[in-house]
C-alpha cells in the first residue's frame, strides 16, 4: 500500500467568487467540479494531478496573517502551501502576472534546492510557488547540524514499526456510506462530464 498524491487540500472562504477569481483567473488553475445546494458550496480547482478545494461558509473570517515559516507558538497545525512551477522564467512570469494583479510577492528566495516566491490568497492562506532547481539523486537528502537516529534508518516505511492488520476487509464489505457531494456522481454521469472507475459497483449504490 502506497500513497499516490494528494487528492487535495481542503480550505474555508466566505466569498467563494473572489476565491474563483484568484485560483481560476489567477493562477490559471482548472474550476474542475463543485457541489452547492442549500447555501453550501464546496468547489475544487486542479492543477496537473493535484487539487485544491474550498468550502464557503457564510460569515467565515479570514486567516490571520502569519507569514510562510515563521516560527509560532500558537496553535497551529498548518502553515503554507507550495505549489510547483516547471521552469524558472515561469516563476518570474506568475510573479510579474501577480504583481499587476496588485498582489503583493516576496522573493524570488534561492532555497538551494527551490527558487520560491511567497504571497497570500484573498483568504489569507500563505501561498508559495517553487521551481525545483535542484534534482535529488538520492534520499533522504539532508544537511543537518545534529541527524537524528530515525533519519540513518532509510527514506521508506521501515518494518515492524506499527502493527500489522489482524483483518481484511472482504470485498462485498467495501463500501462506502453516502455523504456530502453524494449526488454529484450522477448528476455528472447523466451531463456526460465523468465517467466510473471499474472498481465501482454498477448500478449506483443508494
Amino acid at each position: 500500500m502506497r500513497l499516490t498524491g494528494i487528492n487535495h487540500l481542503a480550505f474555508i472562504t466566505n466569498d467563494i467568487e473572489k476565491t474563483v477569481r484568484f485560483y481560476r483567473d489567477l493562477l490559471s488553475m482548472e474550476l474542475a467540479a463543485g457541489i452547492g445546494h442549500d447555501g453550501y458550496r464546496h468547489y475544487f480547482f486542479r492543477f496537473g494531478d493535484n487539487q485544491v478545494a474550498f468550502f464557503e461558509y457564510e460569515g467565515a473570517q479570514p486567516m490571520v496573517r502569519k507569514f510562510h515559516g515563521v516560527k509560532t507558538e500558537k496553535p497551529l497545525g498548518f502553515d503554507h502551501v507550495s505549489f510547483t512551477i516547471g521552469r524558472k522564467q515561469e516563476l518570474f512570469a506568475l510573479k510579474d502576472k501577480l504583481e499587476a494583479a496588485g498582489v503583493e510577492v516576496d522573493g524570488a528566495i534561492d532555497h538551494g534546492t527551490t527558487w520560491s516566491i511567497y504571497f497570500f490568497d484573498p483568504n489569507n492562506i500563505p501561498l508559495e510557488v517553487s521551481w525545483d532547481c535542484l534534482e535529488l539523486t538520492g534520499t533522504p537528502a539532508m544537511d543537518e547540524d545534529d541527524p537524528l537516529d530515525i533519519v540513518a534508518e532509510g527514506s521508506g516505511p521501515q518494518p515492524g514499526i506499527w502493527p500489522e492488520p489482524t483483518r481484511h476487509t472482504p470485498p462485498e464489505e467495501m463500501r462506502a456510506k453516502p455523504g456530502n457531494g453524494y449526488t454529484m456522481r450522477e448528476t455528472f454521469l447523466k451531463a456526460g462530464l465523468a465517467r466510473l472507475k471499474e472498481e465501482l459497483p454498477e448500478p449506483l449504490p443508494r
